[in-house]
């Protein structure tokens, strides 16, 4: 049986408009894909390790490798991103406490401006928490006002109008 994440169809919409939003502006969609090495579920190749269809990539559009929790850990992402001049990222994606949580430190560290559109990340049960005491302790205890402004989705998708074209 196939795993789902907390709020699957709510997290879908959100991030599909959200890429829906950054493309109409002609902001730049980039996308980090994560290699957890060979066996495990995220291998590459594996169904895992693929780029969501319904947020899938368009002609053009960058994709970064990792194989660490940090999408800027070897990556090249950090030095893309300040030759482009981008100065704020708008982060979501899969898993909360994981890969979004290493990336979004990161960013801060390195002075990016993240922003995150509330319910557009997700996680699964694990043995102590619920996916939603999870991704709702990130969103509003960790992140927002620490490393991130957490904020409503239109928030976020009127703010994309003052995000400088790359």
């Amino acid at each position: 049986m196939e795993a789902h994440p907390f709020r699957e169809e709510e997290l879908t919409d959100n991030l599909k408009a959200i890429i829906h939003n950054a493309r109409q502006r002609g902001l730049e969609v980039v996308y980090v894909r994560h290699d957890g090495g060979e066996g495990d579920e995220l291998a590459l190749g594996t169904r895992g390790w693929q780029i969501f269809d319904a947020t899938a990539l368009q002609e053009g559009e960058r994709i970064f490798e990792k194989c660490y929790n940090s999408a800027f850990k070897d990556t090249g992402l950090e030095e893309y991103l300040k030759e482009k001049k981008i100065t704020d990222i708008i982060l979501g994606g899969l898993q909360t406490e994981y890969c979004i949580d290493a990336t979004c430190k990161s960013a801060f560290e390195r002075g990016f401006h993240v922003w995150i559109p509330a319910h557009t990340t997700s996680t699964f049960d694990n043995d102590y928490f619920t996916a939603e005491q999870l991704t709702e302790y990130f969103e509003k205890k960790m992140w927002d006002g620490r490393y991130a402004d957490v904020r409503p989705m239109e928030e976020i998708i009127e703010k994309m109008k003052n995000f400088p074209i790359s």
